[in-house]
């Protein structure tokens, strides 16, 4: 059964800093690229970070770029999300996915695995 599990979520202050888990397990986790995208309701789903399976090349949206670093462990099957500096507009429900793919990518049709999501919400 594959699984991918967010979590790390929570309200904080606009300039304050979380750092979002993605847990998966059920696949062979180092095969696959994994993406996080984000969503608010009434809205596309945005991919905002990701990272290759082959080479661990970073690759971040210019909305979060500076502020967000995604890193891997493959030893525990996790991705992780380090976001600092966040913004009210950073306020939205992450997502995380795994991508078969080389290479991965900020489009949600590349990933065959997602988890549930963990809101996050930014304010004062």
């Amino acid at each position: 059964q594959v699984h991918l599990v967010e979590s790390g979520g929570g309200l904080v202050q606009p300039g304050g800093s979380l750092r979002l888990s993605c847990a998966a397990s059920g696949f062979r986790f180092g095969y696959y690229g994994v993406g996080w995208f984000r969503q608010v309701p009434g809205q596309e789903r945005e991919g905002i970070s990701c990272v290759n399976t082959n080479d661990g090349q970073t690759f971040y949206a210019n909305s979060v770029k500076g502020r967000f670093t995604i890193s891997r462990d493959n030893s525990k099957n996790t991705v992780y999300l380090r976001m600092n500096s966040l913004k009210p507009e950073d306020t939205a429900v992450y997502y995380c996915a795994a991508t078969r793919q080389l290479f991965c990518s900020f489009v949600a049709d590349d990933y065959s695995y997602w988890g549930q999501g963990t809101q996050v919400t930014v304010s004062s």
